[in-house]
């Protein structure tokens, strides 16, 4: 459920996990690792994040990366 601030939408990491249909541990892992912003404590440590850092991660999250392809690790093939 979204939180109010000063005017500012902000959405926790539940919800973000929830919307972008993500396990809050790869949520955690992607923000561990810098591949998402941090996000906000709020009170009790919950983790917020606004409308844009969504949008971030959302882009993340559906990113797409060519499917390279190493002949040599194929399996059941070579001499």
């Amino acid at each position: 459920m979204p939180v109010e601030i000063e005017g500012i939408c902000y959405l926790s990491a539940s919800d973000i996990h929830r919307q972008l249909s993500v396990s809050r541990q790869t949520l955690w892992r992607w923000r561990r690792d810098g591949k998402i912003p941090v996000g906000r404590r709020y009170r009790d440590h919950q983790v917020l994040y606004t409308q844009g850092e969504l949008d971030e991660i959302r882009d993340y999250a559906n990113r797409l990366e060519p499917a390279n392809f190493d002949s040599t690790s194929r399996t059941g093939s070579g001499p």
